[in-house]
């Protein structure tokens, strides 16, 4: 028998009936009258329009995959990343063996993780919801449908589909395809051509394929290990802890890894594990996005000048500048005056804030600090950076997260003297750690806003009514100040992963409860260039233990 080989096509396809239609393609970022290839890990992939009308249009995801390199399994290759055998995953539970079974393969013809490499690899922008040119359609739920014409349904067919679907609001059809028409007898395949209609915001329906293309698939074709759970608990962090199949969802996306899924289930119920990519420094236009062309400087892009009270806040009243004194003053009394020297250009946010952070900490003498949910580490080698800190504990429920700060921070070539001051701690911060008690200082730095709001008790009482901290710096974002990013949606909020973010009287409100719980004083203010109106882009407290 002589096989045909010839060049096999996964295909997606994403339809909209928005007026006009054509905006369809400002959301994916990619220009209706041209075809475009773009070279992902899977294959090169291939986005074009087969109908681009106002009424109407559609835009349409291929993915062509060499069958021959998957099986040849050379290093490097679609097949040997999988890590599979005779053409089946792990995750599929088989054990064929023998040449022959790679070419009964089915992963070069159908939806699979493959495809949701691509997906992420050429919508990466849709996906994160970041849209210049139309940021409001981006941040609203609009009339879509997804075709995936071959996706396997494995251990449930089209049933499957409905259950993993239908709960995020998606009308499902899935429609049965014969192994091979010309044989009608060989039965029915476990692929299905799926339709999705539903009217869902982009960006969530982008992230919802390209989480449950592997679950459905049963398999991934790379090694799944604990950064998958970190994906899983960023990219379903919004839809996924609710969600009626997450325990089957989990297990499947994570290659039947007990201890992986278990461990993102738990994350998700307490939305407690932040991987490092999920707590970002803030929404700073030029850097939200690779393939976004860069916006004009920051608005709130200025050295750290944060009004702070010096009584407790109250919910109806937000500090003002005129009235109270500033954080960069709390931290003129231990910086030295060589750190005043003016820089060619502003500072981002990002680093204003940990100025702002590292003034407060030096004016209140803090020797030993934890930087709680540490994500990225900056704060954390800033500390390290000054000898007056001489512990400083990087804490974080992600295991994941601390293996980057360790690998930012160069742990292996640290000098002892330097080692000897860090302590790297796993620990959610909703639960009481006897290790993080008696501290002179820490830090929630733009954490708060990624837990959900009953979750704030816990995260309160753990920090100041167990661990007990001298002082508590806090920062979050002000959603007043939202207003003057131009590349952000009506509306939206900074991050995909924030779960809220207040107002100004909101925050002094939460901050006040605080006060009123705990043994505290609170001084509430902001960091960056305030607006009049608006106050400063991020708000910040400074808790301080009476008792």
């Amino acid at each position: 028998m002589s096989i045909a080989w010839q060049n096999a096509g996964v295909l997606l396809t994403v339809s909209t009936t928005v007026r006009p239609a054509t905006d369809l393609g400002f959301l994916l970022h990619k220009h209706p009258d041209r075809a475009q290839r773009f070279t992902t890990a899977a294959g090169p992939a291939h986005v074009f329009y087969p109908q681009a009308t106002e009424e109407r249009t559609t835009a349409a995801l291929l993915l062509d995959i060499d069958p021959v390199s998957l099986v040849r399994g050379r290093p490097g290759s679609a097949g040997r990343a999988g890590g599979r055998s005779g053409g089946l995953g792990a995750g599929a539970g088989a054990a064929t063996a023998g040449v022959e079974a790679h070419y009964v393969d089915d992963r070069p013809y159908a939806a699979s993780s493959l495809l949701a490499v691509a997906l992420a690899g050429v919508f990466s922008t849709a996906m994160a919801g970041v849209c210049k040119a139309r940021p409001d359609l981006a941040a609203r739920a609009i009339p879509l449908e997804i075709r995936i014409p071959a996706l396997p349904c494995r251990g449930g067919g089209g049933e499957l589909a409905r259950r993993l679907f239908a709960p995020l609001g998606w009308t499902v059809e899935a429609v049965p395809t014969p192994l091979d028409p010309r044989f009608p007898e060989w039965g029915i395949a476990s692929h299905h051509d799926v339709t999705l209609t539903g009217t869902v915001r982009l960006a969530d329906a982008l992230t919802q394929i390209y989480v449950l293309l592997p679950v459905l698939d049963d398999g991934k074709h790379y090694y799944v290990g604990p950064d998958e759970a970190d994906k899983l608990v960023r990219e379903g962090a919004r839809w996924l802890g609710e969600h009626p199949e997450r325990d089957l969802i989990a297990r499947r996306y994570l290659a039947h890894r007990r201890g992986l899924a278990s461990s993102a289930l738990a994350r998700l119920a307490t939305v407690d594990d932040v991987p490092e990519d999920a707590i970002t420094t803030g929404f700073e236009p030029g850097l939200v996005s690779a393939d976004s062309a860069p916006d004009p400087a920051e608005p709130g892009a200025a050295p750290a000048t944060s009004p702070i009270s010096s009584t407790a806040p109250t919910a109806s009243t937000a500090p003002t500048a005129a009235t109270l004194a500033t954080a960069a003053t709390l931290a003129s009394a231990s910086t030295p005056a060589s750190a005043s020297v003016s820089e060619p250009k502003p500072p981002s946010l990002a680093q204003s804030r940990r100025e702002a952070v590292l003034g407060v900490l030096r004016a209140a003498g803090a020797r030993r600090v934890a930087d709680l949910g540490c994500g990225d580490g900056k704060l954390v080698a800033e500390l390290l950076a000054d000898v007056s800190f001489t512990e400083v504990i990087a804490v974080d429920v992600s295991h994941r997260a601390l293996e980057l700060t360790a690998r930012r921070l160069r742990l292996d070539r640290m000098p002892e003297r330097v080692r000897d001051r860090l302590r790297l701690v796993a620990s959610s911060l909703t639960y009481t750690d006897a290790r993080l008690a008696g501290l002179d200082a820490a830090v929630l730095s733009e954490v708060v806003e990624h837990l959900d709001p009953p979750r704030l008790p816990a995260l309160a009482e753990a920090v100041l009514g167990a661990a007990r901290p001298r002082v508590l710096v806090v920062t979050t974002p002000n959603v007043e100040f939202n207003v003057r990013y131009a590349g952000l949606a009506p509306g939206a909020l900074r991050h995909r992963d924030h779960r809220f973010e207040w107002t100004r009287a909101e925050f002094a409100a939460w901050v006040r409860g605080l006060t009123e719980t705990y043994p505290y004083t609170a001084r509430v203010g902001g960091v960056g260039d305030a607006d009049p109106d608006l106050g400063a882009p991020t708000q910040l407290a400074i808790l301080e233990r009476t008792g």
